[in-house]
C-alpha cells in the first residue's frame, strides 16, 4: 500500500513540475510582451506628433494620446497577469517541495 501512495505522490509531483514548466513559459512570454510594451511607451515619448500603428499589413496614422493610453492599459494588464502567474508559480513550487519531502520521508 505505501508503494502505491508513493507512486501516486511521485506522479502528482511530475504533473506539478510539468505545470510549472508550462507556467514558466507563459511567464517568459508575458515578460517579453511587457518589455516590448514598455519600450514602445519610451519610443512614443521621444516621437513627434505623427504616430503610426501597424494593423495587420497596414500602417495607419493614429492619435498619439490614444495609443499612449492603449499601451499604458496593456502594461497594467500584463503586470497583473505576471503577478498572478508568479503567485501560481509559488504555489506549484510549495506543493512540489511538500510532495518531495513526503517522498523522502517515506523512503527512510
Amino acid at each position: 500500500m505505501p508503494e502505491k501512495l508513493d507512486r501516486q505522490k511521485f506522479q502528482e509531483m511530475q504533473v506539478l513540475e510539468q505545470n510549472l514548466q508550462n507556467l514558466l513559459m507563459q511567464k517568459q512570454a508575458f515578460q517579453l510582451e511587457l518589455s516590448e510594451t514598455q519600450n514602445a511607451l519610451k519610443e512614443l515619448e521621444k516621437s513627434g506628433e505623427d504616430v503610426f500603428k501597424i494593423i495587420g499589413q497596414l500602417m495607419l496614422k493614429t492619435d498619439k494620446e490614444g495609443i499612449k493610453e492603449e499601451l499604458i492599459n496593456k502594461e497594467k494588464i500584463l503586470s497583473l497577469r505576471l503577478k498572478a502567474i508568479e503567485k501560481q508559480e509559488e504555489s506549484f513550487i510549495e506543493k512540489s517541495e511538500k510532495l518531495r519531502q513526503e517522498l523522502i520521508q517515506s523512503m527512510k
